[in-house]
């Protein structure tokens, strides 16, 4: 293997690893995120300075933010290490870091529901075949009970008070950054990470906890706007309107209305992968943007997802709508002009390359090293398309067809959603679902992600045939698939 394999292959390795521990993080929070939006909505409504003041409702502010949500949180991350047994323990150990907290124990939550589960994973795996006939419930009841009690008592005087200071030494540095308004440079990194698939982990893994405690002092906070705003990808989207080349320019308008409207930012991603340079016209639209909430003041009363301008709109607390809309407005206006100038003047031969052929010349670079009958010669491309797929799994028997995505919310059920209806059109009968990459079932015959995405989903479905797509609303393997799933019926 050369040096240039063997980086590409360890590149790609961190960038799997930093996904996998990204989407265990967000995956805690994003099936929670309900619960999140009602408390946001109950305090923008009911607090003293909310639409309208209720004493009483305002009751529910205060435990929901210090009981349920962490409970719900470590439950969530309970079961992803040892199911609903998990979960439970989870839970146990979670209420004793509530309690030995004055704050929201979001972060603490996620240390110990997992923990509390692999605790309890790991003495099930040492008793497993040990136990007399008829003790097995006794015994499991019993040792979730003590085991789930001894680390409560441990999180009260150990994680609580620990997490509560690592808490406070983040807050710390967020309100620094903010007093010395160096809060927009943080969108240097978080435009580049959304691009990375990292946006769920960026934003609810990180920012909701710190913004969520702010918002239950304040009454709202900046933080939950900084990585979902959607002006950024929505100026990177007209910019390709008016600007674009094929069929990155005729498919850009229905981008824009699922991105802004419905808030799936994975929708502009591809364009930024087919021209990396935009990446800049992201960061500086984020920062724009971000310095425009806080000269304004501006900032939500909860999580908004998806991160659409109706969802901004409901989590806006009163008297903050011009801030809100002019943050969101200047980040998508300085966006276009810097998408605008580089698609401009970016080189010719670029500017002629649609999503598609953007897709296959991604998807050649990404085979390069791994396949050993392919190579990167430009005039033997199809022959390695060729041989690629004949390389890989090709099932036949067809019955479910899984759409998955990082958060199995957003572009996943866009793309199921698109597929489902040529299907249909088509006259083909076959199961089309959506779900998150870590929850792909085993039975899944073909599943289908995004280029990026892909080495995670095999990972967790190696027995599956898999598609790699760079554009979930449209794509050249969907009436492929859809061509030959009817000639196979």
């Amino acid at each position: 293997m050369s040096s240039v394999d063997a980086k590409s292959e360890k590149s790609g390795g961190i960038r799997v690893g930093v996904q996998k521990f990204g989407r265990f993080l967000s995956g805690m929070v994003m099936p929670n995120m309900g619960a999140f939006i009602a408390w946001g909505l109950i305090t923008a409504l009911f607090i003293p300075k909310g639409w309208f003041p209720n004493a009483d409702f305002a009751l529910l502010v205060d435990p929901m933010i210090k009981y349920l949500l962490p409970l719900l949180i470590g439950y969530t991350g309970g079961t992803m290490v040892h199911g609903q047994r998990g979960g439970v323990v989870g839970a146990i150990m979670t209420i004793g870091v509530i309690v030995g907290s004055d704050i929201p124990m979001f972060l603490g939550a996620m240390i110990a529901g997992p923990l509390g589960a692999w605790v309890i994973k790991k003495f099930d795996k040492a008793v497993d075949g040990k136990i007399k006939s008829g003790f097995e419930m006794l015994v499991n009841n019993f040792s979730a009970g003590i085991i789930g009690g001894i680390l409560a008592l441990l999180a009260l005087k150990g994680i609580g008070p620990f997490v509560e200071a690592i808490s406070k030494v983040l807050s710390a540095g967020v309100e620094a950054l903010m007093n010395a308004g160096l809060l927009p440079l943080v969108n240097l990194i978080i435009e580049p990470g959304k691009v990375l698939f990292l946006n769920n982990a960026i934003n609810h893994g990180i920012l909701t906890p710190i913004a969520t405690d702010q918002a239950r002092e304040l009454g709202q906070s900046v933080l939950f706007m900084l990585e979902s705003n959607p002006g950024p990808g929505l100026g990177i989207l007209l910019a390709y309107c008016f600007f674009g080349r094929g069929s990155a320019k005729s498919s850009a308008p229905g981008a824009v209305i699922i991105h802004f409207f419905g808030g799936i930012h994975e929708i502009y991603f591809p364009y930024i992968l087919m021209r990396p340079i935009l990446i800049l016209a992201a960061m500086a639209g984020g920062v724009a943007g971000t310095l425009t909430f806080m000269l304004t003041g501006a900032g939500l009363v909860s999580a908004p997802s998806p991160g659409s301008i109706i969802a901004y709109s409901l989590l806006t607390p009163k008297g903050g709508y011009l801030g809100m809309f002019a943050g969101v407005a200047v980040a998508a206006i300085i966006s276009f002009l810097v998408a605008s100038i580089l698609l401009k003047t970016g080189k010719q031969k670029n500017d002629e390359e649609d999503l598609d052929s953007a897709s296959n010349r991604m998807k050649d670079m990404k085979n390069q090293g791994k396949t050993g009958n392919l190579t990167v010669d430009k005039d033997n491309r199809e022959a390695d398309r060729a041989a690629d797929i004949a390389s890989s799994t090709v099932k036949t028997d067809i019955n479910k067809i899984v759409f998955s995505c990082d958060a199995g919310m957003g572009s996943s059920a866009m793309g199921a959603s698109i597929l489902r209806k040529k299907m249909k059109a088509a006259g083909v009968d076959v199961a089309v679902t959506n779900t998150a990459i870590s929850e792909i079932p085993q039975d899944a015959d073909i599943v289908i992600t995004q280029k990026t995405l892909t080495d995670r989903a095999k990972s967790v479905a190696p027995n599956a045939e898999h598609i790699s797509i760079d554009n979930f609303l449209k794509s050249p393997e969907y009436e492929a698939l859809v061509e030959r799933l009817k000639s196979d019926s």
